[in-house]
């Protein structure tokens, strides 16, 4: 039986409170070890005032040991994200090392000042698709895969972001079965 697979969540102030909860629930529910790591303290506050609490600090976890980075959007949220060193770190490594990284809403931001998208095809919340340069960035579909880089629009598509990346890493069939108990049209 092959090792579980692991996924790191990074979790700034001001993060989307929808993307995040989705993410890391609908990856749990595949079966997939997700840590939220939080920036700069384990209780971290979302953009509309939810408080989630991080399984560790970003710098109690070596990034290296994980399959895939997933940065869920919002503001001021995605800013502290890409201004960030350790999360930019991060990203360049899981890239390079050919690991999946995957963003949301305003986060494909984040992937861009750590210069990972040129030439891939992206999508984002619309506020931001001109800052995505030189990805070539697209309005549909809703959730993009590009290589090792996955990317959608925002809240209303975090759960078909979550079970691309279930695909990715449990399978279709689970991530089929999981849409079919959500009751989610994939």
């Amino acid at each position: 039986m092959s090792d579980p697979k692991r996924v790191l969540v990074p979790l700034a102030e001001g993060f989307e409170e929808i993307e995040a909860v989705a993410i890391v629930d609908v990856l749990r529910r595949a079966e997939v070890e997700v840590v939220v790591a939080g920036l700069t303290s384990r209780r971290v506050v979302g953009a509309h005032g939810m408080a989630l609490e991080a399984d560790a600090l970003l710098a109690e976890v070596d990034a290296t040991t994980f399959d895939m980075l997933v940065l869920p959007g919002g503001m001021p949220g995605t800013v502290h994200l890409l201004e960030d060193e350790r999360v930019l770190a991060a990203v360049r490594e899981l890239h390079a090392r050919g690991r999946t990284t995957a963003a949301l809403c305003a986060a494909p931001r984040v992937l861009a000042t750590a210069g990972v998208l040129a030439g891939r095809e992206v999508t984002s919340h619309p506020s931001v698709r001109g800052m995505l340069a030189p990805a070539e960035v697209r309005a549909n579909p809703r959730v993009i895969r590009s290589g090792t880089i996955v990317t959608s629009q925002g809240p209303g598509t975090a759960i078909e972001f979550a079970l691309e990346l279930v695909r990715e890493l449990a399978g279709h069939e689970r991530a089929e079965a999981l849409a079919a108990g959500m009751i989610v049209s994939a």
